[in-house]
């Protein structure tokens, strides 16, 4: 369980999921209990932790919504056997003619206490051909989420959320002192901007940043970065993955480090409204 004032020691399962949710199921389930083993009491799943499939028809062809989806009550049975605060980074999920890429926190009796839809979408074309259209086949969420898991206040994101500075900054100023941030980073962008971009979420918010990836090549055909890490809120790595092998990273989190960062660096309290002005010649 999460001690009183906040201390625990947190874990990021690291996948290369595949086209077979069982498997998946599977392998996802064998590191959790890995990561238990290691004395995690907080474990964090990937992206797509249950299926990663860039073509939509194929994924929607037997997608179930969430009633129908059996890896759910397998992850429930995995926190409360493992007595865990788990993290399932996300699941691909039918929600109508769309799936929903949704994150669901189990806390140590089973019970599902937060799901949260991605909100941004990653509709890019990168250098070399490399195109991605992620609301072809999935709806985006509306609605950003914080759990409280005592001090610990979790603010709920994923993968390309991270780009968008103005979530981590509502999430903080509203409490969250943690941020997840399951992820499938390309390999690409992965590696130009992953680690700097967390490492940045983590500083202009004072909190610590908890972010298990999906590495390596998929069956799918893409390729994923990998390098799971954990942040500190001074922008310290405390846990990194090394590669993009499937693995588990630990790190002790004591969350009046993230007090101790705000109060160093207080821009949350003295951030200013502001307008601009525009000048023409």
């Amino acid at each position: 369980m999460v001690s009183a004032d906040g201390r625990l020691r947190a874990a990021c399962v690291q996948m290369r999921s595949g086209l077979d949710r069982e498997a998946n199921t599977r392998d996802a389930l064998s590191l959790i209990a890995e990561a238990a083993d290691g004395g995690a009491q907080f474990i964090a799943t990937p992206e797509m932790t249950n299926v990663v499939d860039r073509k939509g028809s194929r994924l929607l062809a037997d997608l179930p919504s969430e009633a129908g989806l059996e890896e759910i009550a397998a992850f429930s049975q995995a926190a409360k056997d493992l007595g865990v605060w788990l993290l399932i980074g996300s699941l691909a999920i039918r929600e109508g003619d769309k799936a929903a890429n949704r994150s669901m926190l189990f806390a140590p009796d089973g019970s599902i206490v937060a799901r949260y839809d991605k909100i941004h979408m990653f509709d890019v074309d990168l250098p070399g051909g490399e195109s991605w259209k992620e609301s072809k086949i999935y709806a985006p969420g509306e609605q950003a989420v914080i759990a409280n898991i005592g001090r610990v206040s979790v603010g709920l994101t994923i993968c390309y959320d991270v780009r968008f500075p103005q979530l981590y900054r509502r999430l903080a100023r509203t409490g969250a002192n943690l941020f997840c941030v399951p992820a499938a980073f390309t390999k690409q962008t992965g590696r130009a901007h992953w680690k700097t971009l967390l490492t940045a979420r983590a500083i202009e918010n004072g909190a610590f940043v908890v972010a298990p990836a999906q590495g390596g090549a998929h069956e799918d055909g893409r390729e994923t970065w990998g390098h799971s890490v954990i942040i500190g809120p001074w922008g310290e790595v405390l846990a990194e993955a090394e590669d993009d092998a499937p693995g588990v990273i630990l790190a002790d989190i004591d969350i009046a480090k993230a007090d101790e960062a705000r109060s160093r660096i207080p821009n949350l309290a003295l951030e200013q409204p502001f307008e601009i002005t525009i000048i023409n010649q």
